[in-house]
């Protein structure tokens, strides 16, 4: 049985948004894009904004997808990642032990979980695009 969950990359004055998980369960205290699962009948984008909001007290815009990939944990998670741009309030940690906003050429000094380091990889190369004066790819500006 797979397992589709969702992760938003959310940017803000180009910063990128971290998430820390609590200490219990899997892949506890490790770090990741904030998100979680799509309940049947929800479309991926409506289930990461209800996520957000659910997770961090806040409002985003989804944009488009970085990455798609599979990770076989107990069971198959399928986890799709998206670019996201605040659009009310202030990201609070409720359900994460702590938050970070960082350069994305500084996400590799944290302990990510293994299902985001694609995504992790992805957006420090996209970092480098904008560094060398290139359009971004995807991202919501």
């Amino acid at each position: 049985m797979e397992i589709e969950v969702v992760g938003a990359v959310i940017v803000r004055d180009g910063l990128v948004l971290c998430a820390q998980r609590g200490p219990g369960g899997e892949d506890g205290g490790r770090w990741e894009f904030p998100g979680g699962k799509v309940e049947p009948g929800e479309s991926p984008r409506s289930a990461l904004a209800r996520e957000i909001q659910e997770e961090l007290g806040c409002g985003v815009e989804v944009g488009a997808a970085v990455t798609t990939t599979r990770h076989q944990a107990a069971r198959v998670i399928v986890l799709t990642t998206y670019w996201c741009r605040l659009t009310s309030g202030a990201p609070l940690p409720e359900e994460h032990a702590a938050i970070r906003w960082l350069p994305a050429d500084q996400l590799d000094e944290l302990d990510w979980a293994p299902a985001d380091l694609p995504a992790v990889a992805l957006v420090a190369a996209q970092a480098a695009r904008i560094s060398a004066g290139m359009r971004p790819l995807g991202e919501i500006s």
